[in-house]
């Protein structure tokens, strides 16, 4: 595989009996890219993301990921990488030191260096003098922030971020924004997956839209505006009219009555 690429799909299909959930998708991303993956609920991103990270196996295609097969190699892909699901499952009965702890042990990280970075993370995402409460007393902002420390701990050459802002407060939302971009200088590629287009518009360097299982449209904002044919549209533009749901003001007069 070409290095200039962290992630290669080819002809990647994914069923779940009748549904076909992934249809065909061909996908190179950058090394060093923060890539968009849009679409509407049941596009096939979520299927996609754990397709890259081994979870779940296609039916057909290929699938690498930083130079490895992730069907050939599921465990060497997993230690390179990090990832936040959309609803994170953390282990509650755990304090939040014991959990991280337990994560940087997991990817063989060494006691100094996972001690120093546990701390650091800790501190700019102001979770300092909670770390010793039980995980289950969190509120949900807080759980969000200890799943991304889990992702960013072992300082993964990929991340993998399904609706990474979710439910943190804006101080911390624009600290991991501007994290992913620092890490983007050091040659490190990150996946999105939001709702929340502005945010896709502001961080990724692409984006692709995903409908109905086939990916409907990559490229840059100017791309996309062309592809659209909206010029001077935001992205929110752009996914509804792409993915055919442009039709809302019917839908809103509807409600009113």
């Amino acid at each position: 595989m070409d290095s200039a690429y962290a992630v290669e799909l080819k002809g990647v299909v994914k069923r779940y009996n009748e549904i076909l959930a992934v249809n065909q998708v061909d996908l190179s991303i950058k090394t060093g890219e923060i890539f968009g993956l849009l679409g509407p609920n049941g596009s096939g991103k979520s299927t996609t993301m754990k397709m890259l990270l081994g979870l779940v196996q296609p039916d057909a295609g290929s699938v690498s990921v930083l130079g490895a097969d992730v069907q050939t190699d599921p465990v060497g892909v997993k230690q390179k990488v990090g990832y936040v699901p959309e609803a994170p499952r953390l282990y509650e009965f755990l304090t939040g030191i014991e959990y991280l702890d337990f994560i940087g042990d997991i990817y063989g990280m060494q006691t100094s260096e996972k001690k120093n970075r546990i701390n650091e993370y800790l501190k700019a995402l102001q979770l300092e003098g909670r770390e010793g409460d039980m995980i289950t007393s969190y509120s949900e902002g807080m759980k969000q922030k200890i799943a991304l420390i889990s992702a960013f701990l072992h300082k993964p050459k990929l991340l993998i971020l399904d609706e990474p802002l979710n439910a943190l407060d804006p101080r911390s939302a624009r600290i991991i924004k501007d994290f992913l971009q620092e890490l983007k200088t050091q040659d490190i590629t990150t996946i999105i997956s939001t709702h929340v287009l502005e945010i896709a518009q502001a961080m990724c360097d692409r984006v692709g839209i995903m409908y109905q299982g086939k990916l409907l449209a990559l490229g840059n904002m100017d791309e996309l505006r062309q592809m659209a044919k909206l010029p001077d549209s935001g992205l929110e533009d752009i996914f509804l009219k792409l993915t055919g749901t442009g039709d809302i003001r019917a839908v809103v007069e509807e409600l009113l009555k």
